[in-house]
């Protein structure tokens, strides 16, 4: 049977008056992601990008460039993120124009990332700058707003329904109420709907259906080891036994305070011991994880590899038995996170190698 691989697609790349206001005039994500600094020797740190350069998503070359080689290898679609604050859209320029102007012709879905936005890029409630705030009013008027997208034949479905996720579930007052809201808008417009949730951090692993949704995602590296990866005050030692700890130096404890250091090996094995779940769960790779472009304590993926990550691709595809025949959706996360240093466009270090990595794991399934 076959897959339909689909990449998580950050519409960041672009200035907007809201991140001038808070950032600086001409703020983008590469501001963030060019300051980074190596930890560590050999800490490949930054993330710069090669084929596609610095660019700028208000740039329908840009945005077609990137569909051609998504396509190129094996990706059959992008995820974009939507951002909707009570009616105010954010960031929304790149998805509108391929909206508007029908192009790239490439498949796509939406995901709305529903946190806060705060200055700690958290998601959390202490220096918030854009605020969520849930009622039955504003979820009549995004799923009237998304419906129009929902019409698109490029939207990504299943059994003729369009796919919507949302980032965090938990967050909302009553998830099951806003499912059955959008759930009968949409009838009324002569539509249904297939709803997800990703599986990010915190969110409970948990039937779907119990949510009054279809389906999760899986969003690694978060919800796999138990690691707080965005506000860990510990050290995270992985295997390593207390005693050995003990006889480290003072120098390389210095360094392991500097950030959470977590194995790449450990991730993969991790998550093929317990794929699949009792529930339906789109299963999702990563290929790499960095964020020290965005955190004084980051977490870092250590030790990844085109040829590992192939390697989790193969043998996680191998593991996964699509629910039907179009429930077939195999998520990778991200296609462009870069100042997470998570990303399969081309960079400088590694060049395309992520990219074929992913395109021979999935021929080895076909």
């Amino acid at each position: 049977m076959n897959i339909r691989p689909i990449a998580i697609y950050l519409p960041q790349y672009h200035p907007v008056a809201e991140n001038d206001e808070w950032w600086g005039k001409g703020f983008t994500e590469w501001r963030n992601v060019t300051k980074a600094k190596p930890l560590f020797r050999d800490h490949y740190q930054p993330h710069l990008p090669a084929d596609l350069g610095f660019y700028d998503l208000r740039l329908p070359e840009t945005r077609e460039a990137q569909a051609d080689l998504a396509r190129e290898y094996g990706i059959y679609g992008f995820c974009y993120y939507h951002y909707w604050f009570n009616g105010r859209r954010i960031l929304e320029r790149p998805f509108q124009e391929v909206f508007e102007s029908g192009k790239p012709d490439f498949p796509f879905m939406l995901c709305w990332a529903n946190e806060n936005w705060t200055r700690a890029w958290d998601g959390g409630e202490k220096h918030v700058l854009l605020e969520q705030k849930y009622s039955e009013a504003d979820d009549i008027e995004h799923i009237k707003a998304l419906i129009t997208y929902f019409k698109d034949p490029r939207y990504i479905r299943i059994d003729n329904k369009p796919v919507f996720a949302v980032y965090r579930s938990s967050l909302f007052p009553d998830i099951r109420k806003t499912a059955e809201v959008w759930r009968r808008v949409a009838r009324e417009q002569g539509m249904e709907l297939y709803l997800c949730s990703f599986e990010s951090l915190g969110e409970p692993k948990t039937d779907p259906q119990s949510l009054g949704l279809d389906a999760t995602v899986q969003f690694p590296p978060f919800g796999i080891l138990n690691v707080d990866y965005k506000n860990s005050n510990t050290i995270n030692l992985s295997r390593v036994k207390n005693v050995v700890w003990n006889r480290v130096s003072n120098r390389y404890k210095k360094l392991f305070q500097k950030a959470n250091y977590i194995s790449y090996d450990e991730l993969v094995e991790t998550d093929l011991a317990k794929f699949p779940p009792a529930y339906k769960q789109f299963p999702t790779v990563t290929p790499m994880w960095d964020n020290t472009s965005r955190r004084k304590r980051p977490t870092i993926l250590k030790y990844s590899t085109p040829a590992k990550f192939e390697y989790w691709v193969r043998k996680k595809l191998a593991r996964f038995k699509p629910y039907s025949e179009e429930e077939n959706l195999f998520f990778v996360n991200a296609w462009n996170e870069w100042a997470e240093g998570n990303h399969l466009e081309p960079d400088q270090h590694w060049g395309k190698q992520y990219l074929e990595a992913f395109k021979k794991g999935v021929a080895a399934h076909e």
